[in-house]
């Protein structure tokens, strides 16, 4: 078993994270405090170290990649970014392009949009891309990979596909696949609450009760450092959902279109500045209180195997 600490960063983000908003714009959105001090895509920026690091865009998954790429460089370029790339990479042969490794070697953050999360393992599962985005995510501490929504779900080794939201909870409403693997120990689902993706989720952590859940509303994101310990950034919420002390699950054996039943699932809620650490699987105020917690029990924290 790999017991490999990744020195990197990930930042999932739950969607419709607002990057557009002047900072000074009379007019606020209904769902959105203001971005520019939220910081999502500033918290991006901040967790590389840099003040104007290098950042490519990957709009891959987007089917509007013409729309996309240039709000993400109107955007990084709001916040005094101006060295931002993007990767439009439409076929599976373009990935390992010379060119396309050069400047995810060079770059500080990379950042993937929205659209489908299954082009995205399409795109770049078993490629020298993938191989190098994850050397760098384990070796390089200011490493920062970002994903909003469908970025954000392909994150994890399994990956919600897509499914039915009221037909949730329903045996096979909800369709799982293999996502990129940068982490192995949860399942990610974007715009979560304004679209109701509770059972959804649920339904996928019924299927897989030794991962952690996490849902992301929108506007909000996680910043998992160490592969482990989960701080939300945003506007909205972030929902836990652990099944590991799930004891009766009629998941596996539930014939298709039927119920599941599941009994004693632990749900957390987490607004902006809250911790949860995936290892030890607690809820903690913030991270000084995570981190006082650790020192005073310096062993309870090990780092999961196979993140």
């Amino acid at each position: 078993m790999d017991a490999q600490k990744p020195q990197g960063k990930l930042i999932a983000i739950g969607g419709n994270e607002d990057k557009g908003t002047h900072p000074y714009s009379r007019k606020r959105k209904k769902y959105y405090l203001n971005f520019f001090e939220l910081g999502i895509l500033k918290r991006v920026v901040l967790e590389s170290g840099l003040t104007n690091p290098r950042i490519e865009v990957v709009t891959t998954a987007s089917m509007i990649p013409h729309e996309v790429g240039p709000i993400y460089v109107s955007s990084f370029g709001m916040l005094n970014c101006l060295n931002v790339g993007v990767m439009d990479i439409r076929v599976p042969e373009d990935t390992d392009q010379p060119e396309y490794l050069e400047r995810l070697a060079q770059t500080d953050i990379i950042m993937f949009s929205g659209g489908d999360q299954s082009r995205l393992k399409q795109m770049f599962g078993d490629t020298k891309f993938l191989q190098l985005l994850t050397k760098r995510y384990f070796a390089e501490p200011n490493f920062v990979i970002a994903g909003t929504s469908a970025g954000a779900m392909a994150m994890s080794h399994i990956m919600i596909r897509g499914g039915s939201v009221p037909d949730a909870l329903m045996k096979g409403a909800v369709r799982m696949g293999t996502g990129l693997g940068l982490n192995r120990h949860v399942v990610i689902d974007s715009h979560f609450v304004k679209r109701g993706r509770f059972g959804r989720l649920i339904e996928a952590v019924g299927l897989h009760p030794k991962l952690i859940g996490i849902g992301l509303g929108e506007d909000t994101g996680v910043l998992i450092t160490n592969g482990n310990l989960i701080e939300t950034i945003g506007s909205n919420l972030v929902i836990i959902i652990d099944g590991h002390n799930i004891q009766h699950n009629n998941a596996a054996a539930a014939a298709k279109g039927t119920a599941l039943s599941l009994e004693n699932i632990v749900l957390h809620v987490l607004a902006k500045g809250n911790v949860y650490d995936i290892q030890e699987r607690k809820f903690f105020v913030d991270k000084r209180t995570h981190d006082a917690a650790l020192e005073a029990h310096p062993h309870a924290a090990a780092v999961p195997p196979n993140v």
